[in-house]
């Protein structure tokens, strides 16, 4: 009769575990059947939301890109940048001139800074990639060779104003100087020599640039179309 009882009560716990497994199963499925009714529910309602079309003249041939706003497409196009600039009002006739006489100054010097902006950025590129002293030694003479020729063939024309100018310009595009320029491709020695017979025709290779004092250069720069 014990062992009766036994089976008995394993029977029972055995039959309750598997319908207690039974039951989570279907809870579990029944939970999964409501989120994906509700899921597929909210899907159909926002897609069953109207959405208003613009009205399509005929002459509406251009496709652009639209936004959905509430059910209303809005089309739209992206714009260039806009800028405007303010009409100088000058004092008089004098400061008019020196204006113009400066602004020829910059756009004169201007394509000699972009000029050495470009090659200089190239000289740093190749020594990046080379190990070799030597070779590093070759680049540089060839990107000096190539200044000097440009010297030699345009730059010795310009006025001690242009070149003054000319080395502000080029710490604007470089960030540095050119005294810095050449102290680090031609040693402190050359650079100290180039100083020297530079201050004595009125340059000066230290000369740095600053868009508060400089304001004047800095607006025919910005208005020039240099950089379009």
């Amino acid at each position: 009769m014990g062992i009766l009882d036994y089976e008995w009560n394993k029977n029972i716990k055995l039959a309750l575990t598997l319908r207690r497994d039974k039951f989570m199963n279907f809870y579990r499925l029944f939970i999964l059947s409501i989120v994906i009714i509700s899921g597929a529910s909210a899907k159909g309602q926002v897609g069953s939301v109207p959405v208003k079309m613009p009205v399509m003249g005929k002459n509406d041939t251009i496709r652009v890109a639209s936004t959905n706003e509430n059910g209303e497409m809005i089309p739209w196009i992206p714009l260039d940048e806009v800028v405007i600039y303010g009409f100088r009002i000058f004092k008089s006739p004098a400061e008019r001139a020196a204006f113009n006489r400066l602004r020829y100054n910059v756009m004169k010097v201007m394509p000699y800074a972009l000029y050495a902006k470009r090659r200089y950025e190239q000289l740093e590129r190749d020594l990046a990639v080379t190990a070799e002293k030597k070779e590093q030694k070759k680049l540089v003479k060839q990107c000096d060779k190539e200044i000097k020729e440009m010297f030699n063939r345009e730059i010795k024309e310009l006025t001690i104003t242009q070149g003054q100018i000319l080395t502000k310009l080029i710490d604007r595009e470089l960030g540095r100087t050119t005294y810095d320029i050449i102290k680090e491709t031609k040693g402190g020695v050359t650079a100290f020599l180039y100083q020297s017979v530079a201050r004595v025709v009125g340059h000066n290779l230290k000369s740095t640039y600053s868009p508060q004092e400089d304001r004047d250069i800095e607006s025919i720069i910005t208005s020039s179309g240099f950089y379009q």
